[in-house]
């Protein structure tokens, strides 16, 4: 009896180490992760200087994240990594991790449910509409963060995938002036105030703190999610690794792109009038008969009464 006691406080006092490590473990890489976003933006400053910062980002905001932190730490960790990976193919909205993601979006549908209950509960109705209604506004309450995360990750694509060929004809121009792949980042991510020259810049600190060249351009692609950027970065260290002229291959991708770009707006152009036909026959259409054709109803009805 003694010993299972023994290797029960054993096996609960490792369980807490553990969980303190990971704890510990989670706070250095925020830091880091926090560290970097410092350095990309150029607000690394004194902490002398700290006060200068708003009320607001010193005090309130940091208790609010640690709000939906801990909110978020109740949700099973299966998806994490997953959420992890949305939060930044979307640009990180507002410095969100993915705990404060799930806090965000448990706090949105308590809340929402609240709201609906108080509303359902004021009026008059039978217990199964107040039912239907209280469920439908939770889960429409729950899904709303996501749609959110969702149109933030396409409109960061789509910004992406627009500043692609012009962001590889300057990198062309860059290397044929004898500038290195690396400066020639870090030039796009001065001049430009886009996700892609972010990115950039992003991932020129990435390697100005020790991190290869390679795995720099694939923590590239695993930021941004853009298949013509993916293709660029697996060519360029396809390239890297054969020897082959990084110029040559960036004028062949820059062609190859300018044609997929034309591509896509014949593609848009030739799904512009689909899309206008709903529009038209739900809503200009009617408008368009009741003008033309409301005076003709008006005159038969007048002459069938006459008849009559």
């Amino acid at each position: 009896m003694a010993g299972a006691t023994w290797w029960v406080g054993a096996l609960v006092g490792l369980a807490v180490v553990l969980f303190w490590v990971a704890l510990g473990l989670g706070r250095e890489e925020r830091y880091a992760e926090a560290r970097i976003e410092q350095a990309m933006a150029g607000h690394l400053v004194a902490p002398t200087l700290e006060l200068e910062v708003p009320f607001a980002e010193r005090v309130l905001r940091p208790l609010l994240r640690q709000l939906l932190r801990r909110i978020g730490a109740l949700s099973p960790g299966r998806n994490i990594e997953s959420l992890r990976r949305q939060l930044l193919v979307a640009g990180s909205p507002g410095g969100l991790g993915a705990l404060d993601f799930i806090g965000l979006r448990l706090l949105v549908t308590l809340l929402g449910t609240a709201a609906l209950s108080a509303v359902a509960l004021s009026g008059p109705m039978s217990f199964l509409r107040r039912f239907i209604i209280l469920l439908g506004g939770a889960l429409l309450c729950a899904e709303l963060p996501r749609f959110w995360l969702k149109r933030r990750m396409a409109q960061r694509r789509k910004q992406i995938t627009l500043a692609l060929p012009d962001a590889l004809d300057m990198l062309t121009v860059c290397i044929d002036a004898g500038m290195g792949l690396e400066s020639a980042f870090m030039r796009i991510g001065q001049l430009w105030d886009n996700a892609l020259a972010h990115e950039f810049r992003r991932a020129v600190m990435e390697m100005g703190v020790g991190i290869s060249w390679p795995e720099a351009m694939r923590n590239l692609v695993y930021r941004t999610d853009v298949p013509d950027l993916s293709s660029l970065v697996a060519v360029l260290l396809q390239a890297d690794q054969l020897g082959f002229s990084i110029g040559d291959t960036l004028h062949a991708q820059s062609d190859q792109l300018r044609v997929r770009r034309r591509q896509r707006a014949q593609e848009a152009a030739r799904a512009a009038p689909l899309k206008m036909l709903f529009p038209m026959v739900f809503f200009i259409l009617p408008a368009t008969l009741a003008v033309v054709i409301g005076p003709a109803i008006r005159a038969l009805v007048e002459t069938f009464a006459q008849i009559g």
